[in-house]
């Protein structure tokens, strides 16, 4: 188990997308600072094109976009956007559009866990960065008068540490793709019409990991039931059927180009 009554000593490490200024919650840092409630609190995850994902999330995430895997240690993405910095689903008032997967990661924040490498532990930190973080007229306070979390704290703590428990499983379930040899280099391409209706030049979007259908349709039968029966099977088909939303995303942003007005030009 994680951590979660940390004292204010220990250098964190770790760059965490979001978090500009995370530091262990401690009451006594924090015994007089909350959060307030605001109609639009998800104003920071406007940057977030691509956010992690845990692989319980792959059947809810994979209607929004698609699912993909990146990097080195092929941790599981959800794409929610096109450009670099730029969440096509979060709204100017720091809503989500009506129907989007809102993936815990996001749900999570301010909080996160952090490496503390002079304790060789993990520690729940607080973002003194987020906008609803404050220390006058917050509606939730992180700490009761006798020094104890509050409800609200202990709420956050378990979301937390469920988060944790996901996310080992998250690892455990792309290694066992690793160890199965599933995984292949894909391409997210789109192919924009020309000036004058022809298909114009191929445009490659993006570069990532997925899943091989062929190296999936290889596997030993027995193998195959394994992967039925733990579960997995159906993660992996939720990564594989999410793909097709990137003709979505593609299909939205120009929707979105074909709404902006025309530029004014100067006679």
């Amino acid at each position: 188990m994680v951590t979660t009554t940390p004292t204010p000593q220990g250098t964190l490490t770790g760059n965490v997308l979001f978090y500009s200024n995370p530091e262990p919650l401690a009451k006594e840092l924090h015994s007089k600072m909350g959060v307030k409630r605001m109609d639009g609190p998800f104003a920071f995850a406007k940057v977030g094109h691509a956010v992690p994902l845990t692989v319980g999330e792959f059947p809810l995430a994979m209607v929004t976009g698609p699912i993909i895997f990146v990097g080195d240690e092929k941790l599981p993405i959800a794409v929610m956007g096109l450009n670099a910095g730029e969440n096509m689903f979060v709204k100017d008032d720091g809503t989500f559009e009506a129907g989007i997967y809102i993936p815990a990661y996001i749900r999570r924040y301010p909080f996160v866990f952090a490496n503390d490498e002079n304790a060789k532990q993990m520690v729940l930190c607080i973002d003194r960065g987020a906008e609803f973080v404050t220390d006058t007229d917050y509606d939730m306070g992180f700490f009761e008068p006798n020094g104890e979390p509050t409800e609200y704290t202990k709420n956050c703590i378990e979301f937390c540490n469920n988060f944790e428990i996901e996310r080992q499983r998250t690892m455990g379930f792309v290694q066992l793709l690793k160890d199965l040899d599933l995984f292949e280099t894909k391409e997210a391409t789109f192919t924009p019409p020309g000036p004058d209706g022809t298909q114009g030049e191929t445009q490659k979007i993006a570069e990532y990991f997925g899943v091989s259908e062929e190296k999936l349709n290889a596997l030993p039968p027995a193998k195959f039931v394994e992967l039925r029966d733990n579960g997995a099977l159906g993660q992996i088909y939720a990564h594989m059927h999410s793909l097709v939303g990137w003709d979505r995303l593609i299909a939205l942003a120009m929707t979105r180009a074909s709404e902006q007005p025309a530029p004014v030009l100067n006679s």
